[in-house]
């Protein structure tokens, strides 16, 4: 069977997507720390802002490691919404790794219905939202 350019392009096409995505995810800024002293990184190309809220994606190693189902987790990346008038945060997506370079996952959570809450001092979502809303302000 001849091969046509359009069959040698698709798996062109879906390489360069994954690869990008794999680039982007990796494009991180270190914006804080815990309480705990841990980093606290953003994925810089994840951040958007819409009607208030700003959502981006932010990573932590975790000290020390949870106890999860497949081993102990040692890193987190979460996708969470940060309301800067009201100072609040919820989150949408988290994935939890068993390394520390969030390479090998021991656990994924989607919230359907994300609730908006106070955020911790000290915490990721507070190290996040401080730095995430003063960057808001003109």
């Amino acid at each position: 069977m001849p091969v046509t350019s359009r069959s040698c392009l698709l798996p062109l096409l879906v390489a360069a997507i994954a690869g990008g995505r794999t680039l982007h995810a990796q494009t991180r800024e270190q914006i804080g720390t815990t309480s705990v002293g841990t980093p606290v990184f953003l994925e810089k190309g994840s951040v958007s802002r819409k009607e208030g809220i700003v959502t981006a994606t932010v990573r932590v190693k975790l000290e020390p490691p949870l106890k999860g189902p497949t081993g102990d987790l040692r890193s987190s990346r979460t996708v969470a919404m940060f309301d800067c008038t009201k100072q609040t945060v919820a989150t949408k997506e988290s994935w939890y790794f068993l390394d520390d370079a969030g390479k090998k996952e021991g656990m994924h959570k989607v919230v359907k219905a994300p609730g908006f809450g106070p955020a911790f001092k000290g915490s990721l979502a507070d190290v996040a939202m401080r730095h995430l809303c003063v960057a808001a302000k003109p």
